[in-house]
């Protein structure tokens, strides 16, 4: 795992197509194994719509329109020694499909267009299903 001794800044996308929300499989922590919006660290010099572009054509093969930024939220994890070994800042930014189909690469174990039945049956971080819920009524 890497370690850095400073916050480090990602991005997610919020992306919707015909009532289904992008969402991935992740890889790597925080939260393997978990469902979650996609997206990734930004880049030094990079704006957060061009980082978030990026990381979801990186991470699913779906091309966006990255625009405004709807959340913002912290992940920190500590050891058993409470020494701080992740903490990340991350700001989700609504975007808007442009093409491409659902692929797993990068930092996903599996990419997909998830309908509200299924949403409720996937391992879905309580804070996540939250803002989908009070932003988008979904599911």
């Amino acid at each position: 795992m890497t370690t850095h001794n400073h916050p480090v800044l990602g991005v997610g996308a919020i992306v919707f197509r015909d009532d289904c929300i992008l969402l991935v499989k992740r890889k790597h922590p925080p939260e393997p194994a978990r469902w979650a919006i996609p997206g990734g660290k930004v880049h030094f010099g990079e704006s957060l719509c061009k980082a978030a572009e990026r990381e979801i054509r990186e991470e699913t093969g779906i091309i966006i329109k990255a625009r405004e930024p709807l959340h913002t939220f912290e992940v920190i994890e500590r050891d058993v020694g409470e020494r701080t070994i992740l903490h990340y800042v991350v700001i989700d930014l609504l975007a808007d499909y442009v093409d491409g189909k659902p692929m797993a690469n990068d930092d996903a174990l599996d990419a997909a267009w998830v309908d509200r039945a299924t949403f409720d049956t996937l391992d879905v971080n309580e804070s996540t299903k939250a803002l989908l819920r009070e932003k988008f009524d979904f599911p």
